[in-house]
């Protein structure tokens, strides 16, 4: 079942917390009292979060939830704690550490968390989870998916890449090929193919073939390095739009997209034009996931006492996924092309076009 957010949140600045691998958060605020919770008030009540190894700074979907986590301490009183993994070995460490600080609710951050949040999860009953981008296999009744749909929003995003490109060719990679990350990639292709469909073009994507599920990865989101040499791979190969889905390595794409000089990108999760403002003459659009808003409502329900484990899932309908505007490159993408994308969008909306990946949730 799909249920809708109660509101948007918007991305402002933050202060970013850390802490050491596997110790007790560094970090830790609390508001005035806002409404009754299940605890006796809000201002009791701890809300708690833990990054995967890409850290509350990569200006991708760690640092959107963490965003969300400090919305709901200004504006439900609620206490928190965080925790910042340096690597996988730290994920089970750190979420313990937050269960022996008390929080009420853990929020895991990432599909590589979903291991260590079961077994948390089965170890301290009394204690709510929720998790982003993926779920507990089995469901625990204490642990609450936050997933997301992008293979809607990034279907728009492929209509848009194949009506502006002036190659021809368009291209997509991921850090890791997890379900959270290709869900991107298999709603792109989609979306050029519908474009070339009602145009009669032949505009080509690099780096993904959704029919056998294989195409280009860097292994991590960590080295930018790595975004930059697969972009300038694909850019020697024609590409002029390239959608990476790899967290802070997207970073080198930005990089060697600006090198090359007439190539654009497609951020993930925040709107780039806010999250890498010296990028924003290239950055054509975003595929949006309202992270921050989900966690938040997460922390609402918990607050309220009205937790539970069916799982959130943000589609163009609710607004839990969008495409961002087009900001400055708003004049280079045809109007036409504008328009396709109005439409489409109502038809995924009303259900006339299902957008389909093997990872949708």
């Amino acid at each position: 079942m799909k249920k809708k957010l109660g509101s948007l949140a918007a991305v402002g600045a933050i202060a970013l917390l850390a802490a050491g691998c596997g110790e007790a958060p560094t970090s830790e605020t609390g508001g005035g009292a806002a409404s009754g919770s299940a605890s006796g008030g809000a201002s009791d009540f701890k809300a708690c979060m833990v990054s995967d190894a890409g850290g509350f700074e990569d200006q991708s979907f760690n640092q959107a939830g963490l965003e969300g986590l400090e919305e709901a301490a200004s504006e439900l009183g609620v206490q928190t704690a965080t925790t910042e993994s340096s690597s996988n070995a730290d994920y089970a460490p750190n979420i313990a550490s937050l269960v022996q600080q008390n929080c009420n609710l853990v929020v895991a951050v990432g599909f590589l968390l979903a291991d260590a949040t079961g077994q948390a999860a089965d170890a301290n009953k009394d204690t709510q989870f929720a998790l982003v981008d993926s779920q507990v296999d089995p469901a625990r009744d204490n642990v609450k998916p936050l997933l997301f749909d992008t293979a809607q929003a990034a279907y728009l995003a492929g209509y848009v890449a194949a009506g502006t490109s002036q190659t021809g060719t368009v291209a997509t990679y991921g850090g890791i090929q997890l379900p959270s990350v290709t869900i991107f990639m298999d709603g792109f292709v989609d979306g050029v193919a519908k474009y070339n469909q009602d145009n009669g073009t032949d505009v080509k994507v690099l780096g993904w073939d959704k029919a056998a599920q294989t195409g280009s990865f860097t292994g991590d989101f960590e080295d930018a390095s790595k975004g930059q040499n697969t972009t300038q791979n694909f850019i020697d190969q024609g590409a002029d739009i390239i959608l990476p889905v790899a967290g802070p390595v997207g970073a080198g794409t930005l990089a060697a997209a600006r090198a090359a000089g007439d190539v654009k990108v497609i951020w993930v999760d925040s709107d780039g034009y806010n999250t890498q403002p010296d990028y924003r003459d290239i950055i054509l659009t975003t595929v949006v996931k309202e992270i921050g808003a989900a966690v938040k409502d997460a922390v609402q329900t918990e607050v309220d006492g009205q937790f539970t484990s069916e799982p959130y899932v943000g589609t163009l309908e609710n607004g839990g996924v969008s495409l961002a505007p087009y900001h400055d490159l708003d004049a280079e993408v045809p109007q036409e092309v504008k328009d396709g994308v109005t439409a489409l969008q109502q038809q995924i909306i009303d259900g006339s076009i299902t957008v389909e990946s093997p990872s949708t949730p």
